[in-house]
């Protein structure tokens, strides 16, 4: 799915196109599960990354570009807690109830017209 929207900046709109968004990798090094009491799941990643690769272009009144940009996103810290109710009434169903997510490092790299 493409980003597509406008900032205002200074004297103008910068208006932005992000498209072809494709993950090339992603490492998880440290992830272990656990089972808590009452039918509770616990889930922690340690230390992961991930890599983007995207086209992009934007546009001003004043010029417009565009090219390939990469995005690598690392030291990525996630706990999540997951239930599954106890009910047999129907066909399994899993439930996030608690999310935490600590971002890490981000790097941007923006390639012009190739």
């Amino acid at each position: 799915s493409d980003l597509t929207g406008h900032e205002k900046f200074g004297l103008g709109n910068v208006k932005y196109n992000i498209s072809r968004i494709h993950v090339t990798a992603v490492e998880l090094p440290s992830a272990s599960i656990s089972l808590l009491p009452g039918s509770g799941i616990k889930l922690v990643i340690g230390n992961a990354s991930l890599a983007i690769d995207m086209n992009w272009n934007i546009r001003t009144w004043m010029f417009k570009d565009s090219g390939r940009g990469t995005v690598h996103i690392s030291k990525v810290f996630v706990t999540a807690i997951l239930s599954t109710p106890l009910d047999n009434a129907g066909p399994t169903s899993i439930a996030l109830t608690s999310c935490r997510t600590t971002p890490g490092d981000v790097d941007i790299k923006l390639n012009g017209k190739t």
